[in-house]
Parts: C-alpha cells; sequence; structure tokens
C-alpha cells in the first residue's frame, strides 16, 4: 500500500531537502510552501504530515496540524522546531502529534522518526497519545539533549507507571518530576518531595510510612506518613539510591500492593500513589554490587529519563545565565552586566554542580559585584586564566572552527561538490549546509565548488 507524506515548510531548500531524504518506492511525498495550500492539502488522506511548527504566516504547524487530524484522524504528525522548548513539546503531544524533531536536523533521528510514525500510522491498534496541559516554568534549555527529555515528559506525564530521573546533583530532576506531575492526571492533586538521603532509616520510615502513638519515644499521636498525605497524587523520592535495604523492602510493597503500614501500628492503609523518584548514581551498578535491590530497581524503572549535565549542553549556559542574571537583578532591585568576556568563561566552565552551580553563582556575582558591570576578575573561580592557558597550551593547534572549515571543505570535495550527499553525510540539513558555508566563506553557488 503506498504511504502518502505530506511535508511543509516555508522554506524551499527544507521542502527539498526533507523529499530527497524520505524518497523511496512504495511513497508518495507532496511538498508545499504555503500554510493556505497546507490547510487545503490536509483534506486529502495522508499518512504522515511532517510540517515546520513556526511558519512565515499568520497560521503556523499547529494549525496544520489541527486540521490534518480532523481530515485523517489516523494518521501521523511529526512537527519541526528550530527552538525546542518543554511548552512547545506538551503542546504538540497535545495537539496530537506523534513526535516533534528540532533543527538543524540529525538525518539518523528524521528517518528513524518517519518510520515508527508511518508504522504506527498503519497499525489498526494504534492507541492515541495523551492530551496534556501547558508545563510549569522551570526548565531551561534548548539543545538536543534538552529536547530529549521534554519528549519524554511529554509522553510520561499521563501514564500510570513509576519514573526514575537519573542524573548528577544540581541537573534538575525534581524540576523534572513536577513537570510530570503537573501535566498529568494527577496534577490537581498533592506532589510531596521528599530527600532520602537527608535523614537517618529510623525518621525516613516515620516520614514515609507514619506512625502510630506511642510508636517511640516522642510519638504523642498517630501521624499521617507521606504516602498517605499524597493519596491520589504523586510522591517524589529523591537521592532512592540512598534508602538501606531494609527500607527497600517496605518501598517494593507500596509499589507492588499500593498499601503501607505504620511504624508501631497493625494497620493496613491502603494508598493511591505515583513514585517518581530520582538518583544520582547508577543504580545498574549498586544492583550488580548488591547495594540496591533488583526486583525495586525493575519497579521503579519502567520509564527512566536522563537529564544531561550541564557540560553536556553548554550551548543553554549563556540562556540560563540571562534567565538567572534576570531574576537576581530584580531581587537585588539592581541592574548588573556580564561582560562577553566572563560570559565566554563562564560558558567554558566544567560546572560540576550543574545548574544549581551556575544560578548560585550569578546570585553571588549580583550580590557582590561593585559596579553594574561583571568582569573576569570579578568570577569567583579559574575561568578567568581560560584565555591564557588556551595560548600558552594550544598556540600551534587550529581552532575549532578552523577544523570544522577544513571538514566542510574535505566532505565537499570527497562527494564531488554534491550538496545533498555533502549535508546527508555532515548529518544536517541542506539549509544549514548553506550557513555553514556563508560563515566559512566556501562558495556553493556551483553544485561542483568547494
Amino acid at each position: 500500500m503506498m504511504a502518502r507524506i505530506l511535508i511543509v515548510d516555508d522554506d524551499g531548500e527544507t521542502c527539498r531537502f526533507m523529499a530527497e531524504l524520505l524518497e523511496r518506492p512504495g511513497r508518495e511525498l507532496r511538498t508545499t510552501q504555503r500554510v493556505d495550500e497546507a490547510l487545503h492539502l490536509a483534506k486529502e488522506q495522508f499518512d504522515l504530515l511532517i510540517s515546520d511548527i513556526n511558519l512565515d504566516a499568520q497560521q503556523n504547524g499547529m494549525d496544520v496540524l489541527r486540521a490534518f487530524k480532523e481530515g485523517n484522524p489516523s494518521g501521523q504528525v511529526v512537527l519541526i522546531s528550530g527552538f525546542g522548548t518543554l511548552q512547545t513539546a506538551i503542546e504538540a503531544v497535545r495537539a496530537g502529534a506523534y513526535d516533534y524533531i528540532s533543527k538543524p536536523f540529525n538525518i539518523s533521528e528524521v528517518k528513524a522518526t518517519v518510520e515508527r510514525a508511518l508504522a504506527d500510522a498503519a497499525s489498526p491498534a494504534r492507541i492515541e497519545r495523551p492530551r496534556i496541559d501547558v508545563a510549569p516554568p522551570g526548565l531551561i534549555g534548548r539543545t538536543a539533549a534538552m529536547l530529549a527529555v521534554y519528549k519524554q515528559i511529554a509522553h510520561a506525564a499521563n501514564a500510570t507507571a513509576p519514573v526514575l530521573i537519573a542524573g548528577e546533583s544540581g541537573t534538575g530532576k525534581e524540576l523534572v518530576a513536577r513537570a510530570i506531575h503537573t501535566n498529568g492526571r494527577r496534577a490537581s492533586r498533592a506532589f510531596v518531595p521528599i530527600n532520602c538521603g537527608a535523614l537517618t532509616e529510623t525518621v525516613l520510615e516515620s516520614e514515609l510510612f507514619g506512625h502510630a502513638r506511642g510508636a517511640f519515644t516522642g510519638a504523642v499521636a498517630d501521624t499521617k506518613g507521606i504516602f498517605e498525605q499524597a493519596n491520589g497524587g504523586t510522591v517524589f523520592l529523591d537521592e532512592i539510591g540512598e534508602t538501606s535495604p531494609a527500607l527497600q523492602v517496605k518501598l517494593l510493597r507500596v509499589l507492588q500492593e499500593g498499601e503501607v503500614r505504620p511504624v508501631g501500628a497493625s494497620r493496613i492503609v491502603k494508598v493511591d500513589v505515583r513514585v517518581v523518584a530520582a538518583t544520582n548514581v547508577d543504580l545498574e551498578r549498586e544492583v550488580a554490587q548488591q547495594r540496591f535491590r533488583q526486583d525495586l530497581f525493575y519497579r521503579l524503572s519502567v520509564i527512566v529519563i536522563h537529564v544531561p549535565a550541564l557540560r553536556d549542553r553548554r550551548e543553554d549556559i549563556p540562556l540560563l545565565m540571562e534567565t538567572f542574571l534576570e531574576s537576581a537583578c530584580s531581587r537585588a532591585g539592581r541592574r548588573v552586566e556580564l561582560t562577553p568576556a566572563a560570559i565566554a568563561a563562564l560558558t567554558a566552565y566544567r560546572w560540576p554542580g550543574n545548574v544549581r552551580e551556575l544560578e548560585n553563582t550569578i546570585e553571588r556575582l549580583v550580590v557582590f559585584s561593585r559596579g553594574s558591570i561583571v568582569d573576569l576578575p570579578d568570577l569567583p573561580f579559574k575561568a578567568a586564566a581560560g584565555p591564557d592557558l588556551h595560548e600558552r597550551l594550544f598556540a600551534d593547534l587550529p581552532s575549532l572552527d578552523e577544523i570544522e572549515r577544513r571538514y566542510l571543505v574535505h566532505v565537499i570535495e570527497q562527494v564531488g561538490g554534491n550538496r545533498t550527499r555533502a549535508a546527508e553525510v555532515l548529518g544536517i540539513d541542506r539549509r544549514t549546509l548553506y550557513r555553514m558555508a556563508e560563515r566559512f566563506g566556501i562558495d556553493l553557488s556551483d553544485e561542483k565548488s568547494t
């Protein structure tokens, strides 16, 4: 059966690139750069719509999506965005999108996503994806790594299974947990967090499960634990890897049976909660070394979301700095600006404490800055020495830009000047290829030019 695909983008080069990339026997592809034509074509029967969200018109990709879903209820939609955000992911899933991908394109990702979407569209047992509300503020980032997190949140929100959030300290795991809760069916009920690594085993057990009057010295009344307090809502177990084996057994019972026994009580209490756990240690390694129960790990890790370290998404650092600087200045009642040199040094820093360390650093710079400008000497670590160190150690080596330029020239030469093939080898779209060539002064006007 012929698979029909509609491609919508206001950039003709992107339309041509996408059509060339996805063309194969057994497929019919239609492309358009005009929103009005896309809305008309959307009434026809297509298996898949691929559309840019930000079209150069009053109506955008979300409007095309809605029109397409009306005419093609069993069809699938993949949206394209140059600025991935959590709100975009939530809105796309809520409107019925199968997935969305970011620019510049990763060719392997595009192909795999399209294959899955077409297979899903052809499946008679396809289940409609959940529709969820707009996400709360807090998570910031537009890199591919954060885009992956946003999409996982969007799809995990209305599921009932436990979620395990993995990532280093300070990466924003609790923000991810809150976003899952806020956009799920339990959003109107309580979200109760607890740090399992901050309490002793005895205190943690009492906090989680509650206790009966007289269970221990100072227990003057029956007290509900967190699982009872959050009944109908979500319990967030931060640093779950710090729990003892004995407590892990009791947590497993909550997940399997939906019931808790307060400390010192004979009664069983039924609870209905969704458990979201977080860890900054490798739980699989802990299981292998018999420091964490394997059965509990499998129960918790039905859905796993990995939050990237800040050093693995450096392109987000300037955006984070801008946001934190605005907030810190507002609290301090003064305006402070960072020089380009300071921004570069902060971006290059490793940030072992991740986003939390960056936010605290910006706050400290605003509070203690003597003037309205923060420069390299004002930074609280050795980042200011970076440029001189770079010059001493790497004076004889090419810059990253020069390496990138040489590689681009090499690829173009190897493919005989074929721009489509060059873009495919580089893993980018042709529009990005032209931007790179322009930046490096490489003429691509002739098909064989390098």
